[in-house]
């Protein structure tokens, strides 16, 4: 893997900076001339990733989000999202559809589901009270 380019980002723990990171995110991978659906299917999983961090990361506290993303010559987009909050005990069980840890708030439980609808790879690494890394993998199809 040779990496083409990358960015790092850092924010608070915000609800309001999902939106931004999710278009700074969008706005980076550009640079691989990726289709209206392939640019959607990515902005979609970070927004999913970035709000599993802000709901489940940190709950009803702030902490710092980062963001790093990598553009590799294969067309690849790396994208690591990663807390210092809380973690997740189970992750094997945290990726099930309709699991959900926050029972108090209406949730669907599907971030994890929709992730991996939208990405070609989608890993977890979570520890308790040590924080959560998403890395999310998408390639891009090659010009035409």
């Amino acid at each position: 893997m040779n990496i083409q380019n990358e960015m790092h980002l850092k924010f608070l723990s915000k609800s309001s900076n999902e939106s931004f990171a999710r278009s700074a995110v969008a706005a980076f991978t550009l640079e691989l001339d990726p289709t209206i659906a392939e640019l959607a299917d990515i902005k979609t999983a970070v927004s999913e990733a970035v709000t599993n961090a802000i709901v489940h990361g940190y709950r009803r506290e702030s902490g710092m989000i980062y963001i790093d993303v990598r553009l590799t010559t294969e067309r690849d987009v790396i994208i690591k999202i990663r807390d210092k909050g809380v973690g997740i005990e189970d992750v094997t069980q945290a990726m099930q559809p309709l699991y959900t840890t926050a029972k108090e708030e209406e949730r669907a439980g599907l971030g994890f589901a929709v992730m991996q609808s939208f990405m070609d790879s989608v890993k977890v690494q979570s520890k308790p009270d040590k924080g959560t890394t998403v890395t999310l993998v998408k390639r891009i199809v090659a010009l035409r």
